[in-house]
């Protein structure tokens, strides 16, 4: 995975620290690992080399003297020039309201001091992939505009291999497996057709539908991958991934990433108004959205998970149709929800046909 999206070229590393051993420390473990690495010993100094150099992600101190990093990083967010590029945030400061304030800044990660080399490194990769996934988006936006009209059918078939990846950069972050992805997009794709949607309409549906989780990886790693339950300040920064996700797509009209961006905003509102973000109710839920809960619901009830056993075709229909207490009817259009119950046949074999050994 990690040569798919980080070593098409070298990455580079801006490290912003006023103590000189720790920016040759970390200096010395990312170029062990290959990266281009530049530093800065102050806000404003990373501010001035910012304009020279284009750097794949910053680690970036909290405490220094002459403009913090708190300061630094929100200057960066609220630049169009520099507002992609992934921060994180390395200090020695570990209580829980500088975390939530260095996140709100726009930091994208959290790393405590002192650091361990391992997880640098680990949180240094996933960055590289949030900034060369933004890239990959960007460019596209910007080719879309210079070439319209020529060559569609080779810039059609460019987006959806850059769908199909992007999608499996936000799989790999749950499951480096990518069958999750792989279900939903047959799974969306059966149910357009139960509800007799054209040839088109059901092909958009089946590869916008891998970009629902996108924004999950803007997501803390210590959030995402958290065993127990979250608290409620990591439960609302958890609840942002679907605008994180709108916000990535937001780069393009097309209608794939466009259908893809209402998926990805809007997959967790219910019929009944009991989702979030916006709370959305009925048919202001756009309709991509609305098949995609339903399919995302059916096979995470499939899955296996560390709190859950999975649960059986039928038994997973049941609850869906019926409820448990927990899932209702009432969270799913009436009309996707009978359509769903139309192909349901279809739908067990399409998990059968993709799932994983520990999954049957």
């Amino acid at each position: 995975m990690s040569e798919n999206l980080i070593d098409k070229e070298k990455a580079t590393i801006l490290i912003v620290d006023d103590e000189e051993k720790n920016r040759r420390i970390f200096t010395k473990w990312l170029e062990a690992e290959d990266y281009e690495c530049c530093s800065a010993s102050s806000g404003k100094s990373a501010l001035s080399l910012i304009q020279t150099i284009d750097p794949d992600v910053i680690l970036l101190d909290l405490m220094m003297p002459d403009m913090d990093g708190f300061q630094v990083a929100s200057q960066l967010k609220n630049d169009p020039e520099t507002a992609e590029i992934p921060i994180i945030i390395v200090t020695a400061l570990d209580d829980k309201r500088s975390l939530i304030r260095a996140l709100s800044n726009g930091a994208e990660e959290f790393l405590n001091k002192p650091i361990d080399t391992n997880e640098l490194q680990i949180r240094v990769r996933n960055m590289i992939r949030l900034k060369r996934a933004n890239d990959i988006l960007r460019n596209h936006k910007e080719e879309l505009n210079i070439k319209v009209g020529e060559r569609t059918k080779e810039v059609q078939e460019s987006l959806v291999n850059t769908v199909g990846i992007l999608g499996k950069v936000a799989e790999y972050r749950d499951d480096e497996t990518g069958a999750h992805v792989q279900r939903i997009s047959y799974y969306t794709h059966a149910l357009c057709q139960a509800l007799e949607k054209d040839h088109d309409y059901c092909n958009l549906m089946f590869h916008a539908s891998s970009l629902h989780d996108i924004g999950k990886i803007g997501i803390p790693d210590h959030i995402l991958f958290k065993e127990g339950p979250l608290d409620e300040d990591e439960w609302k920064i958890m609840r942002k991934h679907p605008e994180i996700g709108g916000h990535m797509l937001s780069l393009s009209d097309a209608p794939l990433i466009r259908m893809g961006r209402e998926i990805a905003e809007c997959h967790h509102e219910r019929w009944d108004g009991s989702g979030y973000p916006k709370g959305l109710s009925q048919h202001d839920i756009p309709l991509p959205a609305r098949i995609m809960c339903i399919c995302d619901v059916y096979d995470a009830l499939r899955s296996k998970r560390p709190y859950k056993r999975p649960f059986t075709h039928q038994v997973s229909m049941n609850i869906i149709l019926n409820g448990d207490g927990r899932t209702d009817p009432k969270h799913f259009d009436p009309m996707v929800r009978a359509a769903f119950k139309q192909c349901g046949d279809e739908f067990e074999r399409i998990f059968q046909e993709h799932a994983l050994e520990n999954e049957v």
